[in-house]
Formats: C-alpha cells, structure tokens, sequence
C-alpha cells in the first residue's frame, strides 16, 4: 500500500511529504527495507489498544504519544506536474510512471491561488486554484485512455464473458483488477455490448471512471493560512463535491513537528493544540509564528489537516484496519515489548492473512486463532476489524 502525493511545483508539495515523514520521537528501525529516493515513511494515526489492557505499550516501528499509536506507511513524492503531462510535458513521463506504483492520491493544491498553472509565484488570489483539479483530473484521464487504446485491438477481440478480464489485465500495471472493470461496465451500461461497437465517448467513460476507482483522490487545500484561501475551499467544495477536500496548512505542520522534535512543545500529530514546554528555548520570530499557528490554523480549521489527509486515504478510501499482534497470556514480545507490532491489513482480510503477513511460517503451519480481547478462538472466515488483537496460534 503506498500514498502517492502529487501536485504542480510550489503548491507546498514538498512540504507536506517532509512534514508527513517528520517524526515527533527517535524511531530505532522502520518495517520497510528499501525506500527509494522519493519515498518516505510516514505514519498514520490510531487510538491505541494499551488503554484496553491498562498498559503502556513499546511499539517495534513507529510511536505512540498519549494513547495515540503512529503506524508507518510508505509514501512517495511524485515529481511535479504541468499540463500536458501526458504528452510528455514537463517531467510527465516520470511523473506518470511513478503513478502507477500509488494505490491512493493525495493531491496538493494551493488553495491561496498564489501559484499559476506552471507553479510560479503570482500574487494571492489571482489565480483559480480549481483549475489545478481540472487540469489534473484531465492528465489522468487521458493517460488511462491512451493505455484503454494501445491495447484497444487486442482486447476488442475479446468475446464478452472476457471482455472484463482482458481489461483488468491491460490495466494490471496500475492496480486493476477484474472486479472493478465489471463495475466500471455495469455502472455504465456496458457489459452487454461489444467491445468494437463501443464509440469513442464509450472508451472515454469507461476510462475516466476505471480511474476514479483504481486511483481515488483526496484533495489538499493547502496554504490556508492565506488570505483568499477560505473563499477558495469553499469554492472548491462546491464545484467538486465528490471529492475529499482537507484544508492544509503543512508548513505549519512542519514547524509544529519540527518544535516537538526538539522539545520545545508538547504536540501529537492531528491534534487541534500544542503545549509549549521550553518558552526560554524559543526566540521572539517562533512564539509569533507559534502563536499565529495556534490562532488562525488550529483555532481556525481545527488541525493543519496532513494527519487528516493520511488517515483518510488509508482508512476512510482504502479502508484498510489496523491489527495488533498479542498473546492470550502476554502482550509482550521476546525482547519484553508490549503491544509491539501494528499491521495494516486490506479490507477483508482474514486470520491467516494476518499470520502470513507476520511471517509466511506461520500461515503454513496455521492452528487457529484468538481475539485476545475477548479470548474467544475465530474462524479462518473471520474479517480483521480495526484495532483487533489476534495471537496466532501455529506449528512453526
């Protein structure tokens, strides 16, 4: 499962990956062994299971602040975009290619309008941050066209039983697979009719709503520390309501993270305040940059809304849940950690696909398996639910 984040150049971008991979403690080791140059590590957030059991858990990756457990997840930088990405404008290919790895999109938008539509600076307000949905929902549409087209002959001759798992295997590359071509089909009335007697319209369709589904999106209003940036989202929302829209401040987010790293507040990722702890270690330019963070992005919008964004494209869009591993008699690992390992596992996902994504050992010599909070043995039917702790009991 990886988050791609996307946008044009200097929409804060950069920013909202470095402030999502910024962790607020020391972490020993990530679960992840190779992280390529534009990926990170960035955490989603929890309410952790420590409070159920009246522990204080040690978690083996990530953190935990409060009763708020953090669980790494991968992200991945995209390189900047312009239009015409598709035909290979600005650095379109890259950008495209890197597109195919991402399961969910979080797209950064700089809803201050203080960017035109190749991200140089224009004065605030002068530019209509709405175009930047358009022109990439556009890039990404035709992008799916064009790969429907090159494989176009091939799958037209597909009898109709086939028609959707010839599809799904020309969309492999991008995370399709056969159910969702057969829903794209049914939703638009295709699935009786002939591939070859499909007008080019059909093809378009049928292209933009397999992108919907294969690659959902979550817009990130960023920058809405600026003036015309209230007006924007707004605006934004009406024009858009089928999309997510989050309001973002993530320089605020970085500088919040950045302040908890050092010790000089007190600050869980997500929250809608801070607590300063060392007002002597802060010089006068960061109590007032603190104090306008305080006051016009956590008073005003509630957070800086980069935790909301993760959170909802793995919970909310993928909806993935989170399991811990535990034993009926201890919740403790070999080296004496509490509640330590957090996996997040897809929807429907079951007990041995739990083992087996600890270790594939002990999916092969799989017994059963415990809720551990209720102590009761589950079935290999059973679907993982969110903040479940299930021992696995194996022969290996």
């Amino acid at each position: 499962m990886l988050v791609g984040i996307v946008g044009k150049p200097s929409t804060g971008k950069s920013t909202f990956f470095k402030a999502a991979t910024l962790a607020e403690v020391a972490i020993a080791s990530y679960p992840f062994t190779t992280i390529e140059p534009n990926e990170g590590v960035g955490f989603v957030r929890i309410n952790c299971v420590e409070s159920f059991f009246k522990v204080k858990c040690n978690p083996k990756h990530g953190f935990c602040i409060n009763g708020q457990r953090f669980v790494p997840i991968k992200l991945m930088d995209v390189a900047g975009l312009v239009p015409g990405a598709h035909m290979g404008k600005g650095l379109g290919n890259q950008f495209l290619d890197d597109l195919r790895q991402a399961d969910v999109f979080i797209h950064i938008v700089d809803a201050a309008g203080a960017t035109d539509e190749g991200g140089k600076a224009v004065a605030p307000g002068s530019y209509d941050p709405c175009n930047d949905v358009k022109f990439l929902e556009v890039e990404l549409d035709m992008w799916y066209t064009r790969i429907f087209k090159n494989g176009w002959v091939k799958i037209a001759k597909q009898p109709i039983e086939n028609k959707a798992k010839a599809i799904a295997e020309q969309f492999s590359g991008l995370g399709v697979n056969q159910e969702m071509a057969l829903r794209v089909l049914n939703k638009l009335g295709l699935s009786d009719k002939l591939l070859r007697e499909w007008t080019e319209d059909d093809l378009f369709k049928f292209a933009r709503e397999l992108r919907i589904l294969s690659k959902p999106m979550i817009i990130a209003a960023n920058k809405v520390d600026l003036g015309p940036a209230k007006a924007n989202v707004e605006r934004m929302k009406k024009m858009f309501p089928d999309y997510v829209i989050v309001p973002c401040s993530a320089e605020s987010e970085l500088a919040l993270r950045e302040a908890a790293k050092k010790e000089l507040i007190e600050y869980v990722p997500g929250d809608s305040d801070f607590k300063i702890l060392k007002p002597e270690g802060l010089s006068e330019k960061q109590k007032h940059a603190l104090e306008f963070i305080k006051e016009k992005i956590l008073k005003g919008w509630g957070n800086t809304g980069v935790q909301n964004c993760l959170n909802i494209a793995v919970f909310d869009f993928l909806k993935y849940v989170a399991v811990y591993t535990g034993g009926i008699n201890k919740l403790s690992d070999a080296e004496g950690r509490v509640l330590p390992d957090v996996f997040i596992m897809p929807p429907g996902s079951n007990p041995v696909d739990f083992a087996n994504k600890i270790h594939s050992d002990l999916a092969e010599g799989y017994i059963k398996a415990i809720d551990v909070k209720t102590r009761k043995i589950i079935g290999k039917e059973y679907q993982l639910k969110n903040l479940d702790v299930i021992s696995i009991i194996s022969s290996k």
